[in-house]
């Protein structure tokens, strides 16, 4: 049979320890999948920064992007691969690119989500520029930020249109404390959005491809805190809702790799920021759920590069639009998108394959995750971020909740081994 190797590119910033899972694992799993009659093996090498040549070919079959955010070079030469040499990439570059928060607020309020009510306010302060007195004079209205703050309600939270990791987030809690925020918040344009109140339950849902990881998550607590290790803390309806949601948004922008934030207020699940095409992989935040990360990683980088799947170089919102417009519950619809974006993620092929060829694989990472090498790779991450006479104690922290993963992996089958 002949013999064809397919290759895995790792595009990265500031990543440390996923990276060397993701290689190990794949490495030692040794894969050689028979597949219509070919003998398909993998490489996977991580991509620098360097000059290219338009018209030069690319040797990647798939790239996991974890770097356009931060570099244009990369994310250039990404686009150029995709328009020019059939690269499948995590996420759709020019979505990545263009929809932020702000397009992904009013796409899924056009589709019925129940986002907390929102505005965008005139920026507080402008970039000089040549024509700007003459703009502003003519064009820019005198509004009263009070009345704003009315119409949201309070509390409210003050941050930006495009922003991430928490940049320039404010929680505001009456007239004086928004007028504060605003005058703080210089050229950012700013969404005001009304705040979930008494809501129970803070959920953050991860997508990779058709799989979702759903965490409970409180943002109150220091960033290794965050993620709790509670696993049965949804019934099966409130869980489908909240994949639902994930699959709905993660499909309608084409991004394989997204995490969602939703608070559940009187049994309905609010999405309040879910355009993060780039989520924290690293085993000091996500600790005990980083297993399933790295192996979810791997399922979907091999099952693309495996299967030669073609990536969707465009993005069709009609279907999702004709949904919307149906006279149906929430609910229905909601479900109805969700079988829009499994369609597209090929769940069902996803699936097959993974039964099929993916156990490999995964007794490779169970083993890894147990290894001297797991604990190498966490040890280099907190001696990363932690003070010297700390390392120890959270990396035996971290290392213990990431093989308490491992075992309730196996334990309920979500690692053929």
């Amino acid at each position: 049979m002949p013999a064809v190797t397919r290759n895995i590119g790792l595009s990265l910033g500031a990543d440390i320890c996923w990276p060397l899972a993701f290689e190990e694992i794949l490495a030692e799993s040794r894969l050689r999948l028979d597949l219509g009659g070919d003998i398909v093996d993998f490489t996977c090498e991580r991509l620098g920064l360097q000059p290219f040549a338009l018209e030069r070919g690319c040797k990647y079959d798939v790239v996991v992007d974890r770097l356009t955010h931060w570099f244009t070079l990369q994310r250039e030469w990404i686009k150029k691969g995709v328009l020019m040499d059939d690269l499948y990439v995590y996420n759709n570059p020019w979505s990545v690119q263009s929809y932020e928060k702000h397009s992904s607020y009013c796409a899924m309020l056009a589709l019925g989500m129940p986002i907390p009510r929102t505005f965008l306010l005139p920026q507080k302060s402008y970039q000089e520029a040549d024509d700007l007195d003459y703009t502003l004079r003519h064009y820019a209205s005198m509004f009263e930020l009070g009345e704003v703050g009315d119409g949201a309600g309070y509390p409210a939270f003050l941050k930006p249109y495009d922003g991430g990791g928490w940049r320039g987030v404010s929680k505001v809690d009456d007239a004086a404390g928004l007028q504060r925020a605003y005058d703080d918040s210089g050229s950012d344009l700013m969404h005001l959005q009304a705040a979930v109140r008494g809501f129970d339950v803070f959920v953050r849902a991860v997508g990779i491809g058709p799989q979702v990881r759903v965490m409970k998550y409180d943002p109150d607590q220091p960033l290794h805190e965050r993620y709790r290790v509670d696993r049965d803390f949804l019934d099966d309806d409130a869980r489908a809702v909240v994949e639902d949601t994930c699959l709905t948004i993660n499909s309608f922008f084409g991004w394989d790799f997204n995490s969602v934030e939703l608070l559940r207020r009187d049994g309905v699940f609010h999405p309040i920021d879910f355009a993060n095409p780039c989520p924290d992989s690293q085993v000091n935040s996500i600790h005990y759920h980083w297993p399933w990360y790295v192996v979810s990683n791997l399922r979907w980088a091999v099952f693309n590069a495996a299967t030669s799947r073609p990536m969707r170089k465009t993005l069709d919102f009609e279907p999702f639009y004709e949904l919307a417009r149906r006279d149906a519950p929430y609910r229905e619809k909601l479900s109805g998108y969700a079988e829009i974006a499994r369609s597209r993620m090929s769940a069902d092929e996803f699936d097959a394959f993974c039964d099929r060829h993916l156990a490999p694989l995964e007794r490779a990472a169970a083993a890894w995750f147990r290894s001297a090498r797991c604990e190498e790779a966490v040890r280099s991450k907190v001696a990363n971020l932690f003070p010297e006479h700390e390392v120890e104690e959270f990396t035996a922290r971290f290392l213990g909740l990431v093989r308490q993963s491992v075992d309730d992996m196996e334990s309920s089958a979500q690692l053929r081994t």
